[in-house]
């Protein structure tokens, strides 16, 4: 007969690994979602055109002394009196750091219909990593990767990060990234431009280029309100009532169009190229925005 305490300890481990799978379930459909997407979009390999390390033959040559024998490539010596080692094309290997927000106005969205903002940044920024880890690219998440990786294990552990991770603002503003990397940023890209304009300068003094995805929800940009309305902050701090919101339409989607304008003009000032997507929208739009834009740099 199994004492209280052993019955107690089961209990609890299975209650861990129940709260463990929720928690781990919205995650897998991130991922599940993201895969479908990066499928959708082909990516190849950047060949170099000459030889180097990379997985693409390039041609044969004569064994040298100081090859050693594991270089031999003995199926083509075997045809011959001579030794031939096996020479790939040199692939270029980039590092792309990617990021997603997860600032409290990430956790928007409108209606049950429409995801999160926050997690179609993330699914955005998997998909991007599939598609980079598979195009040889090393990847990471900004301010949450000790360092970059490629391959299967650069992609989960990057997966992961930008679908749980803090998303936090002040890896952007102080994460370390490596010389003439890559940067894609996921927001809403709320904060004042130049706030926005004084992140970016570091990337700038680094001469890294990269994307800048601004992800919004359509109740953002259409501002449908009528009639007596509260307006609240995020984190509860402010509240602002309307007697009649309609009022307000035309100056908010000024102001709206002017900030959205702004962050374009900043994007472009810094050679970065602005995306933005709606979440009523599909996300592989998005996803392959990103890719062309960054495709023009790596």
């Amino acid at each position: 007969m199994r004492s209280p305490f052993a019955r107690d300890t089961a209990k609890r481990a299975a209650d861990l690994r129940q709260a463990g799978e929720a928690a781990a379930a919205p995650f897998g459909e991130l991922v599940a979602e993201a895969e479908r997407i990066a499928s959708s979009v082909v990516m190849g390999v950047h060949g170099q055109r000459k030889r180097g390390t990379g997985e693409t033959f390039w041609e044969y040559r004569h064994h040298r002394a100081e090859d050693g024998a594991q270089a031999v490539d003995w199926r083509m010596s075997a045809k011959s009196s001579e030794l031939y080692v096996r020479e790939n094309e040199q692939e270029a290997a980039n590092t792309v750091w990617l990021w997603r927000d997860g600032s409290s106005t990430m956790d928007f969205g409108s209606s049950r219909d429409l995801p999160r903002k926050k997690d179609r940044a993330a699914v955005c920024m998997i998909a991007m990593a599939a598609l980079l880890s598979r195009g040889g690219e090393r990847i990471a998440a900004l301010g949450e990767s000790a360092r970059a990786r490629g391959g299967e294990m650069g992609l989960e552990r990057t997966s992961i990060r930008l679908g749980t991770g803090p998303g936090s603002l002040s890896s952007v503003e102080s994460a370390p990234i490596g010389r003439y990397g890559r940067v894609v940023l996921a927001s809403d890209f709320l904060d004042p431009v130049e706030t926005w304009r004084a992140r970016l300068s570091r990337y700038a003094a680094l001469q890294a280029g990269g994307a800048m995805l601004r992800i919004i929800d359509p109740m953002e940009e259409d501002f449908p309100f009528k009639g007596r309305t509260r307006f609240e902050s995020t984190d509860d701090s402010e509240s602002l009532l309307f007697g009649r919101a309609e009022e307000a339409r035309k100056a908010y989607r000024a102001r709206w169009q002017e900030h959205g304008d702004r962050l374009a003009d900043l994007a472009r000032s810094y050679g970065w190229t602005l995306v933005t997507h709606r979440t009523d929208r599909p996300a592989t739009q998005a996803v392959l925005a990103l890719y062309r834009a960054l495709a023009r740099e790596i």
